[in-house]
């Protein structure tokens, strides 16, 4: 049965980026320039994802300085304590589904980060 016939709808995507932005602000320009070699990134998985919101907790605890600055980063203890609760939320739902690297290495990170935030005044 078509759309039609059901009385269903569809919908049209129209992808309008870029269309007022010169051809130099492309994602070539956005990377630094049209003479710099792609990135090779890694391929995500469990341990990256953990590891980069750990990073990320120990940014809003002032304790990681600012990756394109390099200055200490400012306490912002709601933003680490969300961001520790985010983990601890990932540990609960994938528990019995992990390898036991994985279950060793979220239960040190959210032990260590824990202890941190505590010492964050």
């Amino acid at each position: 049965m078509s759309s039609e016939q059901g009385g269903e709808r569809g919908f049209i995507v129209v992808d309008k980026r870029g269309k007022d932005e010169p051809a130099a602000a492309g994602p070539k320009a956005a990377e630094g320039g049209a003479h710099e070699a792609p990135r090779t990134l890694p391929k995500p998985d469990f341990a990256a994802l953990v590891i980069s919101l750990g990073h990320s907790a120990l940014y809003h605890l002032g304790i990681v300085p600012d990756p394109q600055t390099g200055q200490k980063a400012r306490l912002d203890r709601a933003l680490a304590r969300q961001t520790i609760d985010t983990i601890e939320m990932l540990e609960e739902k994938t528990r019995g589904n992990l390898t036991e690297d994985e279950a060793h290495l979220i239960r040190d990170l959210l032990y260590d980060l824990r202890a941190r935030f505590v010492e964050a005044k």
